[in-house]
């Protein structure tokens, strides 16, 4: 009886991921499951790297082969690592019953990790109080708060990303059972309670923009209480089953990878971002979706000119791709690749075969 595999693919951002990914998917009869927190949104294809496919009859294809979990999310709504996880879960069940190889593609560490059952997602509701209180704070406050609570987690996440650390402290404050009173030297207690969408402006550029009336929150398209650890009998697939295949590049050469990618496409996020605007997406919620598009929004909205904006998100592109490598090296189970020929030869026989 043939045995149920899956494969990962992971790596820094410009390594490579997704074309792999579709080799492989036609030689072994797979599809593609896209593990990428901003590809997951409509509308966000050029600043997040999003492969060039197209909806045909329900299902997205790029180069004659189905992805999931692309393309799906409302910008204006939160996608979070339960609503991937789910999905992700129905696509390998899917796949697994017709007899093809899900392949697991992206950059999102901790993504693949939740929908593995490799890690146990936050089982904490919102806390609106601790939220309000925080949202006054910089990144390098906030950064600081959640070093003290979870040092392995304040290495992994996007450290510019305001809401991603407020959301991080909630769940390691519950964990700890500890007030958020003062930390880091930090009287969290006695600080207004003003909550600017924009504070991680401050650590950057050292200035707050204004609060616009259109910059609301947006809501999130499921409450954020996490799940149960899949336990390996629980598991769509045995984890003995997952080959994990990693990206790696020299340094000069993935910087090189990211400037060339960046020249590229930037022109075309300046107009993506002006589009999403337009639509109706909020400056907070642009800055929420990660390097590309609070750059771009910096600039557009006078805060940057042309030069430093590209200089300093060409940068910042380089210093994440090494902390998605810090998140990564913790998985001692990836087989660290430089070459499609060599991921070729590292996919076991039986898969190949379809044996």
């Amino acid at each position: 009886m043939k045995e149920s595999r899956i494969i990962v693919i992971v790596g820094p951002n410009a390594s490579g991921k997704s074309e792999l990914g579709v080799k492989l998917a036609k030689k072994l009869n797979g599809e593609i499951i896209s593990a990428d927190s901003r590809q997951v949104y409509k509308k966000l294809d050029v600043g997040s790297g999003k492969v060039r496919g197209r909806w045909k009859k329900g299902v997205f294809i790029y180069k004659n082969v189905t992805h999931r979990c692309i393309d799906i999310a409302d910008p204006k709504k939160v996608f979070t690592a339960l609503d991937f996880r789910k999905c992700a879960e129905k696509a390998i069940a899917d796949l697994l019953s017709r007899g093809k190889t899900p392949i697991i593609v992206g950059g999102a560490g901790f993504y693949i990790d939740a929908a593995l059952g490799r890690i146990k997602l936050g089982g904490v509701p919102p806390d609106p109080v601790l939220r309000k209180k925080l949202a006054d704070y910089s990144t390098t406050q906030l950064l600081n708060y959640l070093t003290e609570l979870d040092p392995a987690r304040a290495k992994s996440i996007e450290q510019k990303n305001p809401r991603r650390l407020i959301r991080a402290i909630e769940i390691a404050s519950a964990k700890h059972d500890s007030s958020p009173k003062k930390r880091c030297g930090v009287d969290f207690a006695s600080r207004g309670e003003t909550n600017d969408p924009l504070n991680g402006f401050f650590a950057l550029f050292g200035t707050v923009p204004k609060r616009s009336e259109g910059q609301k929150g947006a809501k999130p398209s499921e409450p954020r209480a996490g799940g149960a650890r899949m336990s390996e009998e629980g598991a769509l697939v045995s984890p003995k089953n997952i080959l994990w295949l990693g990206i790696k590049r020299m340094p000069e050469e993935l910087k090189k990878r990211i400037r060339t990618r960046l020249i590229k496409r930037l022109l075309g996020i300046i107009r993506e971002v002006k589009k999403l605007r337009r639509s109706g997406v909020s400056w907070k919620r642009l800055y929420d979706f990660g390097l590309e598009y609070r750059y771009i929004s910096l600039y557009l909205r006078g805060r940057l000119d042309y030069k430093l904006m590209a200089t300093q998100l060409q940068t910042a592109t380089w210093h994440y791709a090494k902390r998605q490598m810090t998140y990564f090296k913790k998985n001692k189970e990836i087989r660290w690749i430089s070459a499609n020929k060599e991921a070729l030869r590292r996919v076991p026989i039986s898969i190949k075969d379809g044996k």
